[in-house]
């Protein structure tokens, strides 16, 4: 059996869940800001917070999209370089998170 299909098969499943995990962690910055907006004290961290959670929420957004027209388009080679995007992106996301929650935790202790 070719291995190209099975190939693209992997890669589609692969970038489906990217798809589905990023529209969740949309969710999870939007929360994350209303939760900071709910407990922290005004200070400039939590500005800073919300405004990053924000950036973050808009790259998690761009994945979705990218990741939604990497299902629609026919040519191949178009799929694949999104599909690249997508995967930096996504991975650029969920570290940016990672510090984001780290210094809203210390900000907050």
């Amino acid at each position: 059996m070719n291995p190209a299909p099975e190939k693209e098969i992997r890669e589609h499943e692969l970038t489906m869940h990217v798809f589905t995990v990023s529209a969740g962690m949309v969710g999870v910055c939007l929360t994350a800001i209303g939760l900071l907006r709910l407990i922290a004290s005004q200070t400039k961290v939590q500005t800073v917070g919300d405004d990053l959670l924000a950036i973050d929420a808009l790259v998690f957004v761009s994945c979705a999209c990218l990741a939604f027209w990497s299902f629609k388009t026919r040519h191949i080679a178009l799929r694949r370089r999104l599909r690249v995007v997508v995967d930096t992106l996504f991975l650029c996301g969920l570290v940016a998170m990672a510090g984001i929650c780290s210094i809203i935790a210390y900000a907050i202790l």
